[in-house]
């Protein structure tokens, strides 16, 4: 069985307070966006269960794969074959994207069917929720406003179909201790969710990334690629999640290519 997990951006992110857990409450709205990565599994035969992948390299421990950490999750409630995993991997890593966490609450979509588990969402959503924070978010996949660390969801009456969308990363990774050290949580005069609400027009001088000024302060590469969209009429620019990716939203097709060399860069209508 074969799905294409896809990649979501943030439309502003507002950091609120520090948790006694040592996480952080945030408030951020998801969109998702046609950017995929290829994921198939099958039944090994032999009771052993394999990852492997191409496209582009995945760092680290194979071990510690998302994929593989969805499986075992479940493998430790149902009784179930080995099977083979396949990445091909087209989602950068480490640029806000949540390409992992997609990977990974697909796994679990894709093991529920297989092996017809018969798992529900509210059950699935709960299994993702335990991968990571933004995991449960590809298992609904619809533009949602998120609370708490990102792992509480309100659908969104939410449409940016016909825009189109430009991502960007350099070759900058953004730990997670470095994007909160500049970061001074606090409630904000409006929710995201009442600034989203607000014309598109309006986003631009409303709709922040609190991750922003830190980041591009220690990395004014980042900043450059946001300002280079603005300069070629995007409505719409933003870092996604703690970066280091930057989209920006268009109303009509652009190709920027040639200004980010080097880069990678991905273009498409929403």
């Amino acid at each position: 069985m074969i799905v294409f997990p896809n990649c979501k951006i943030n439309l502003g992110l507002s950091i609120i307070e520090k948790r006694n857990d040592g996480y952080h409450n945030l408030e951020t709205v998801f969109y998702p966006i046609p950017l995929y990565d290829v994921l198939e599994i099958i039944p090994s035969g032999d009771g052993n269960t394999t990852f492997n992948s191409s496209g582009i390299s995945i760092p680290g421990d194979e071990n510690q794969n998302l994929c593989l950490k969805a499986y075992h999750l479940l493998k430790e409630d149902f009784d179930f074959d080995g099977v083979k995993i396949y990445l091909h991997k087209a989602i950068p890593m480490g640029a806000g994207l949540g390409g992992g966490s997609s990977d990974a609450a697909h796994t679990l979509i894709l093991l529920n069917d297989l092996f017809k588990l018969k798992l529900d969402q509210e059950q699935l959503l709960n299994y993702a929720s335990k991968l990571g924070a933004d995991c449960a978010f590809f298992i609904m996949n619809k533009p949602s406003f998120a609370i708490g660390r990102g792992d509480q969801f309100k659908a969104l009456d939410l449409n940016l179909e016909g825009y189109h969308v430009i991502i960007v990363k350099p070759e900058i990774h953004v730990g997670t201790a470095e994007a909160y050290a500049g970061v001074s949580p606090g409630h904000h005069l409006f929710s995201v969710e009442n600034l989203i609400e607000k014309s598109i027009d309006e986003w631009r001088f409303t709709l922040k990334n609190d991750f922003e000024k830190n980041i591009f302060a220690n990395h004014p590469e980042i900043e450059i690629i946001k300002n280079i969209f603005y300069e070629n009429d995007a409505i719409y620019a933003s870092m996604s999640g703690s970066g280091s990716s930057v989209f920006g939203l268009f109303k009509k097709p652009i190709d920027l290519s040639p200004k980010f060399e080097g880069y990678f860069y991905w273009s498409s209508k929403i």
